[in-house]
């Protein structure tokens, strides 16, 4: 099997699956018992949390367990929203956001709050400048995406949270959850106030995802009751999938100063052989714009999910759009935004990377895509 749609997800460490059986079965406990077993569960708890806020320089009072990304999301748009609606009712973001983010922005318009959706260019990529002009006295939030889901464009985060450090009372929320571990970013100098992860993009477990948020910023709360996790996320604490989750991030962190070269050399490759193929269009930016492990690309007059149905027969799986949307067949808002035709994005596919991905496959998935290319086009004629 040669798996490629890593951003949709990735199967878990071997090593994650050990950490959460072993937690599982010997530290059950719930952490917030005052008995012997849930003192166990709790003190895994805090080194998980410790661990996580080392690997991110940050602080462990700033890192929060969630279920995954769109919680995390919902979290901080939700909770900025109804802490600061005294002050101001507008909130920026970008055309090519994550539904977890474009969905919340609908639901907070219909609850009153003006949205201001800046455009990106050819690259994918919003401006800096874009996004500062568009505040104002009312605007509460800035959400931006560190690394496009489904063409791979590095959004320029540092040099935003350069430009916010002179509006304090603009909150800077990310979604980091296709840039960690995949694209450095210190979330101390680019000046985030929160950051969002999703523990399933980075060989964790689904269902488990990290927030952080700096420290003495105030939001409230999407879930209330037992007033676990600093009373801002409730609910019994998943103390294994918070174990499984440190253990991922750090061999994740680690793959990527050990193997980032090779992925970008494979993505290299694969640019390269792809356009030589004739219809082939190569839509991911060059790397430096985006991200090694995504390449976006479209094959003309082939569609899409017939193509990618024809390429699993040979044991080999990529994906259309996000995995979030491909089973709805909408065309990529990202490629729409970026200047490309509905006709050509309608054909569009997403080859996603882990640094477990060898030359050697890349080499076959070539000549896969070659061969059911002349395949299909004949059978269409």
């Amino acid at each position: 099997m040669i798996y490629i749609d890593n951003s949709a997800t990735t199967k878990p460490f071997s090593e994650v699956l050990d950490a959460y059986t072993t937690v599982s079965q010997k530290y059950f406990g719930n952490p917030s018992s005052i008995h012997g077993i849930g003192m166990k569960a709790e003190k895994l708890l805090i080194q998980a949390r410790e661990q996580i806020a080392e690997l991110l320089e940050v602080k462990s009072n700033e890192i929060f367990f969630t279920s995954g990304g769109t919680e995390g999301n919902n979290t901080v748009l939700k909770g900025i929203a109804r802490t600061f609606k005294g002050k101001g009712n507008h909130i920026i973001t970008t055309t090519i956001e994550h539904d977890s983010i474009h969905k919340v922005m609908e639901q907070l318009e219909d609850d009153g709050f003006t949205i201001t959706y800046v455009p990106v260019n050819e690259y994918g990529q919003v401006s800096a400048e874009d996004i500062i002009k568009q505040i104002r006295k009312e605007t509460i939030l800035v959400s931006v995406m560190h690394v496009n889901n489904e063409v791979g464009s590095i959004q320029p985060i540092e040099e935003i949270g350069r430009f916010l450090s002179n509006y304090p009372h603009v909150f800077f929320h990310v979604d980091g959850v296709q840039g960690i571990g995949k694209q450095p970013i210190s979330l101390k100098k680019a000046n985030i106030d929160a950051y969002t992860i999703s523990a399933h993009k980075f060989h964790g477990l689904k269902g488990n995802g990290v927030l952080y948020i700096k420290e003495g910023k105030r939001i409230q709360p999407l879930l209330a009751g037992g007033g676990q996790e600093n009373a801002f996320r409730s609910g019994t604490e998943n103390v294994a999938g918070a174990v499984a989750t440190a253990k991922a991030l750090r061999m994740q962190l680690q793959n990527q100063k050990k193997k980032m070269s090779v992925l970008t050399q494979i993505n290299l490759y694969l640019r390269e052989q792809l356009a030589r193929i004739d219809g082939v269009s190569i839509h991911s930016p060059a790397l430096g714009k985006s991200v090694p492990h995504i390449l976006n690309f479209s094959i003309e007059g082939i569609k899409a999910e017939v193509f990618v149905h024809a390429i699993e027969e040979r044991d080999i799986y990529i994906s259309t759009t996000s995995a979030c949307s491909s089973k709805t067949n909408k065309v990529s808002k990202t490629l729409l935004g970026m200047g490309v035709s509905e006709q050509i994005a309608e054909s569009s596919f997403r080859i996603s990377l882990s640094y477990a991905n060898t030359m050697e496959e890349m080499e076959k998935v070539v000549a896969a895509i070659q061969d059911i290319k002349e395949w299909l086009r004949g059978v269409m004629k």
